[in-house]
């Protein structure tokens, strides 16, 4: 029985009319579901004509673009392993995945092609081109020439469940970037519990403004739209502008937590030019409660926030009906189990104590690339152990309060940067927060506390710590409090901590000297 990723998402839209719009694209062309399933049948049999097989890795460093979307269907129909690479990847950093993953081709964009040819064919791979204007009169890059002369049909290859589709790296913040092996079961199961979850339909058309090198923008946005047969309006990236006209013609959009800030900076994002919408999500990094009440109460729509990890697809979401509750990410989906355990012994904490998230299910990854001992030390059990530390209330809101990675262990005592973040942003003129742990010679670690203003608002760090100190116990209050105009952030928008942690170490000594001897 064939379990493609593709012939399950394909039996699913093709219950729309062929003729049903897949994509609006920023050009104003329209694909639809006919032209799509053709597209990724060129593209599959380009692939197979330049010599992939079933279980090679195609690796892809290219802009967004119909093209690249394109690129992936067809390398999950001819059977292969879909490798997308974030655009911001220097040539160093991807000599790195390169060679990890061994690609049979690799695929950029037409002008990076000399600088990365030596990268590419050092290891072994074929280098290909895809540009981001192509069309069938004017092919934009090698690859794209090759799948416009190719057939536009093609039998799908037979996989089952356990065989990968897809291989994503994760952001290495710590250590290097490992490889997590994602199933055709894996991407299947999450797309059409998300569907059912949030009530997609063939009617609904997605605003989607996201990468689609990461599993947000690719597999949640994409995967579960196609199980759905519905349509999107498909822009380049986010444009404040852009994306303000397009959502008049939408029904849902998918979004982190930037999108939603720039949208409510703007005048013209009202409650009338929403009404008409069914749907908000957010997620790749967490919605501030201010952000969530700010947008109820200038649209009448409650953001719904979830929570999933590159491992894992989807785990929790908010519901549908009922509460979605600010500051939480809801509950397990259908078919997940999620639990809180001790990070050292494993064994189940109560609710309301704070643990490691650990969770089982369909959508959980195969381990990762070439690492069994990883992958091995991140199972127990049976769940996957994922690093983020939370706890589950009284009412079975899944709460996310940190990484482990980032918990702050000072004097031998646990503390936990979000709560300190959480009463900081409650602050008047604080719009954001992180808080981090840097090395101190007595206590181990020492809190430092990093605020973002409100625009034209002035912060005292004094009276700051002096409200703390009635909030806060004294071991958990920030030994110093320092004031930026923003915090660094990845593409996906999460606050990199790693980087506040290197930027300000030196300020160890200013701590020590300051202190009574």
């Amino acid at each position: 029985m064939d379990r493609n990723l593709y012939s399950r998402l394909a039996a699913a839209f093709s219950g729309s009319a062929q003729a049903t719009p897949f994509a609006e694209l920023a050009d104003g062309r329209i694909l639809t579901y006919r032209d799509l399933d053709k597209a990724s049948a060129r593209f599959a049999n380009a692939l197979v004509s330049l010599g992939v097989r079933p279980g090679e890795r195609v690796a892809a460093q290219v802009e967004k673009s119909i093209g690249a979307l394109m690129l992936y269907l067809g390398t999950v129909r001819a059977g292969a392993i879909f490798l997308p690479l974030n655009t911001g990847y220097t040539p160093a950093e991807l000599e790195y995945f390169v060679g990890d993953a061994e690609p049979a081709i690799f695929v950029c964009d037409p002008a990076k092609a000399e600088r990365l040819r030596e990268t590419a064919e050092a290891r072994g791979a074929r280098l290909e081109t895809l540009g981001t204007a192509s069309t069938a009169q004017e092919p934009d890059g090698t690859l794209a020439k090759a799948a416009f002369a190719a057939s536009s049909a093609f039998d799908t290859v037979e996989r089952s469940d356990s065989d990968l589709a897809a291989i994503l790296y994760t952001s290495g913040t710590t250590g290097r970037s490992k490889g997590a092996m994602l199933s055709h079961d894996n991407l299947a199961s999450n797309a059409f519990a998300l569907r059912d979850l949030w009530r997609f339909t063939s009617e609904d058309v997605l605003l989607h403004a996201l990468p689609i090198y990461h599993t947000h923008g690719l597999f949640t946005a994409c995967n579960t739209l196609m199980a759905a047969g519905a349509s999107m309006i498909f822009l380049p990236r986010f444009s404040l502008d852009e994306v303000i006209a397009a959502l008049p013609r939408a029904t849902s959009m998918m979004g982190v937590p930037t999108f939603y800030t720039r949208l409510l900076s703007d005048p013209r994002f009202s409650r009338e030019l929403v009404a008409h919408m069914r749907l908000f999500t957010s997620g790749s990094a967490p919605l501030l409660a201010s952000t969530h009440a700010a947008f109820a109460e200038r649209t009448g729509h409650d953001v719904l926030e979830r929570y999933g990890m590159t491992e894992t697809n989807m785990n929790t979401s908010n519901p549908y009906d009922g509460e979605r509750r600010a500051g939480t990410v809801g509950f397990p989906l259908p078919g997940v189990s999620l639990r809180i355990a001790d990070p050292g012994s494993g064994e189940e904490k109560q609710r309301g104590e704070i643990g490691v998230i650990e969770v089982m299910g369909p959508n959980v990854f195969k381990g990762y690339w070439r690492m069994p001992e990883k992958t091995a030390m991140d199972f127990r059990g049976g769940h996957f152990i994922t690093g983020d530390l939370g706890l589950i209330d009284a009412d079975g809101y899944v709460h996310i309060v940190g990484r482990a990675k980032d918990l702050i262990i000072s004097g031998g005592l646990n503390i936990y940067p979000k709560e300190i973040e959480l009463v900081l942003d409650e602050m008047p003129g604080v719009a954001e927060s992180a808080v981090i742990g840097v090395p101190h010679a007595d206590f181990g670690e020492a809190v430092v506390a990093v605020v973002v203003p409100e625009d034209g608002v002035a912060l005292s760090c004094e009276s700051i710590g002096a409200a703390l100190r009635d909030r806060l116990a004294s071991f958990k209050q920030p030994k110093r409090i320092i004031v930026v105009e923003e915090l660094p952030r990845n593409t996906m928008g999460k606050v990199e901590k790693s980087r506040l942690r290197a930027e300000f170490a030196q300020i160890l000594s200013e701590i020590q000297a300051s202190e009574p001897k």
